[in-house]
């Protein structure tokens, strides 16, 4: 399967017709007793009241909100008449992001491994790779056809040009954030992993944060778009290493406003993602649209916005995969004084942001700036999603090719402070053939295995994408913890009435020190503390007398989080079929 291309694509438009019928019936709660479904219940929830009709659905099951959950496929997929072992496969490899309910085109893919299973076929993560995927008849569905022609409900008509994938965003879960209301959100409101999270963090998570300014110290407050934001893979490294061109290379076709040269030419930050039409927006613009996850970096003002902007188009890579392209890291004075924005800070941003960070390198280009040193230390905290590229390495031959190599490995080494060796590909990639006779047929072929193997890491970046934000979510969370905990601590070291403001110049000297006592007070893990020089960088600003005390009430609320209300989460939306 091509990267971008999605499960169940392979389908004719009269299959599809059939499957838009389905997929609504599905979805809109269609009248059918329980009696038809001699199946197991789910166990994701407790079954809820019957409605008039009878039907037996469970709460929030299904609403119309194009997405099919547990309860409903267990209902609908019991047509099927598969045994429970295959519909679990089924379910597994439908839903491979694990984000606990099927699109449009999950869907599509699920009926269609129905139909290989029903044909006595094995089903496996390859069968979605047939060639005959867009000949291949609907499954037989038992009863199915009585309650399409039973059914009174008017069946919403799925546009695949539209609705094809899976939607960005969920009308009912903007309003989440933007509602003034104190009433809580219910839980029939929550219909996947990424609501459930969303929920979690509007109710326990973001009081925390408003509290003991989390925002202004780490990390802006998110919004609906950044839990709904497509996965994002950002690409960093010195001038003309290929940054741009690898993306042109992935995309088979430039994207509007792309430059490649040998001078540095990208002079901005460039967001690459889906869009109806070729277009660029400038900065300022995209950081205002609510549906888009980049509101965070007004915080770095108008310099950095002005060399800013996204680049729209639409390519099937691109409905999964954003990429950011962004300036070649130059050296010496040169980068510091010519940038008029904090170059290493917007790197963090993003950093955290994205799912794959991908550092470039050139053979000729194998020393690490102050600059780029500075950027590397940067991306703390991230080093899992980091992979190293040397790239154009066909421009040497391969004794060179050796010495290159170990020469970036001794240079990373001492840039990179983990003890794991970094996973390095090799490679040309661009548009041109291996330049075989510099690397000869040994070089050929190891070159197109790397490049089999960056692209196979690429291809399951939106299968995990749903695990990344999880683990974000919960690195988040920690880190929210421990800042709550020492702005806390700050708080009741000053004194009640005289000498605030010395009390207060000795705790901001003092920082590291104060960071131990806290660390020792609660039993925190080192590493997880905030960087010194940034910390009190920011605390300049504020008067430590006007924080907060630690609220023990909100500390457990997130604790309990952590500890009982994600693996609830998770537990509800794993395969209906476990």
């Amino acid at each position: 399967m091509e990267i971008g291309q999605y499960p169940g694509s392979g389908c004719s438009k009269e299959h599809q017709k059939i499957y838009q019928e389905w997929f609504a019936l599905a979805d809109s709660g269609p009248i059918h007793p329980p009696a038809l479904f001699p199946l197991l219940r789910s166990p994701i929830s407790p079954p809820s009241q019957c409605c008039s009709s009878g039907c037996g659905l469970i709460d929030g099951a299904a609403d119309g909100d194009g997405r099919i959950t547990g309860p409903d496929a267990i209902k609908f997929f019991g047509m099927s008449k598969l045994s429970r072992p295959d519909l679990k496969q089924v379910w597994a490899i439908a839903d491979s992001r694990r984000q606990g309910y099927l699109g449009f085109s999950e869907f599509v893919a699920a009926m269609q491994l129905v139909s290989l299973a029903q044909a006595g076929n094995e089903i496996t993560q390859d069968s979605l790779k047939r060639d005959d995927l867009s000949s291949l008849n609907p499954p037989v569905m038992e009863g199915l056809d009585a309650l399409l022609a039973k059914s009174k409900h008017v069946v919403k008509r799925v546009d695949p040009e539209i609705d094809g994938f899976p939607q960005e965003q969920s009308p009912i879960t903007n309003k989440w954030f933007s509602s003034k209301s104190s009433k809580k959100i219910p839980l029939t409101a929550v219909t996947s992993v990424i609501d459930g999270l969303k929920k979690l963090y509007i109710e326990k998570l973001k009081p925390l944060e408003v509290t003991y300014k989390f925002n202004d110290f780490v990390s802006p407050l998110l919004t609906s778009s950044d839990f709904d934001a497509k996965p994002m893979v950002m690409l960093l490294g010195q001038y003309s290493t290929g940054k741009t061109t690898f993306i042109k290379h992935l995309l088979k076709t430039s994207y509007p406003g792309a430059h490649i040269g040998p001078e540095p030419t990208t002079d901005r930050f460039v967001v690459v993602m889906s869009g109806p039409d070729e277009r660029t927006i400038p900065g300022n613009t995209i950081a205002v649209q609510a549906d888009m996850p980049f509101s965070g970096l007004t915080t770095f003002g108008t310099a950095f916005l002005s060399k800013f902007e996204c680049s729209q188009m639409r390519h099937p890579l691109l409905e999964h995969i954003t990429f950011v392209d962004t300036p070649g890291v130059l050296s010496g004075e040169k980068q510091r004084t010519q940038r008029s924005y904090d170059f290493t800070g917007v790197t963090s941003w993003f950093a955290a942001k994205c799912d794959l960070i991908l550092l470039l390198f050139d053979p000729h280009k194998l020393d690490i700036s102050d600059e780029f040193k500075r950027v590397i230390g940067s991306l703390r905290g991230h080093d899992d999603k980091i992979r190293v590229v040397l790239n154009k390495a066909d421009q040497i031959d391969t004794q060179q090719l050796m010495r290159v190599y170990g020469a970036l490995m001794w240079s990373l080494g001492k840039v990179l402070n983990t003890p794991e060796v970094s996973r390095v590909y090799i490679g040309s990639f661009n548009d041109k053939p291996v330049n075989e006779s510099a690397v000869g047929p040994l070089g050929k072929e190891l070159f197109e295995r790397e490049q089999d193997d960056l692209l196979s890491d690429l291809k399951d970046i939106p299968k995990k994408a749903c695990d990344r934000r999880i683990n974000e979510f919960v690195k988040r969370a920690r880190a929210a913890k421990i800042h709550a905990y020492i702005i806390g601590h700050l708080k009741k070291e000053m004194p009640t009435m005289m000498g605030k403001a010395k009390a207060q110049q000795r705790l901001t000297d003092n920082l590291q020190d104060e960071f131990l006592k806290v660390q020792r007070e609660y039993h925190l893990p080192a590493g997880d503390f905030p960087y010194v020089e940034h910390f009190k960088e920011v605390l300049s600003g504020y008067n430590f007398d006007k924080f907060e005390k630690v609220k023990p009430k909100m500390i457990q609320a997130v604790d309990d989080m952590l500890g009982y209300d994600i693996p609830e989460l998770l537990k509800n939306f794993r395969n209906p079929y476990e």
